[in-house]
């Protein structure tokens, strides 16, 4: 039987870094919250740039360890537990997959996160990771990993069990959003009838359309 999906790691920013992206695994339980329209979900992290990240529908990051693995293996290098700038490093789960408007229980002191969003790709992740072409390879691969926003506040800690309490009957996945907003916009009108995307994205698709 396969284990139940898991937060791996939970990733801060590291103090007085010149970038959001560089986080690394923390011990012991951090708070999460809906930061507003600016900002990071999780107590002690940090956004960069704040014009692309952070806010409420971008709160947290969720990156599977799986995906890395599979990075890894095509880069060649070890890429450990925070690299990608994900505050979550999960198991077991494919959150490429989750359907946009998903929710996920963390742990048991009550953290609920709706999916909202693919994560897209910007210079700074290129400059972090100091592979050349490396927006271009990421975003062929349409594996980007999972914005999500926070529901009820609590805690997380690495190990706790993620359990998906609400799957939208719909078939708009994370990775079916970022290829429409990439490198398939004939996809964008399929998005117009997802309440759970962002305004920004909807607005999008409705040009579109």
């Amino acid at each position: 039987m396969a284990d139940a999906p898991r937060v791996l790691s939970v990733n801060l920013a590291v103090a007085g870094g010149a970038t959001g992206i560089d986080k690394r695994p923390t011990s012991g339980a951090v708070a999460v919250r809906a930061p507003g329209p600016t900002g990071s979900g999780l107590a002690g992290d940090s956004i960069g740039n704040g014009a692309l990240h952070g806010g409420d529908d971008q709160a947290v990051y969720a990156y599977a360890r799986e995906d890395l693995d599979a990075w890894q293996a095509t880069l060649g290098r070890a890429l450990p537990n925070g690299i990608f700038g994900e505050n979550l490093t999960t198991a077991g789960l494919d959150v490429n997959a989750a359907r946009i408007g998903e929710q996920w229980v963390l742990g048991t002191a009550g953290l609920r996160l709706e999916v909202s969003r693919p994560r897209i790709p910007c210079r700074t992740f290129e400059q972090r990771l100091t592979v050349r072409g490396w927006m271009k390879t990421f975003t062929a691969a349409a594996v980007p990993g999972a914005y999500l926003r926070v529901l009820e506040a609590g805690p997380v800690r690495a190990g706790d069990e993620i359990r998906v309490v609400h799957r939208p009957a719909h078939d708009v996945t994370v990775a079916f959003v970022f290829r429409a907003i990439t490198t398939e916009p004939q996809l964008l009108p399929a998005l117009l009838e997802i309440d759970a995307l962002p305004d920004k994205i909807r607005k999008l698709a409705r040009k579109r359309r």
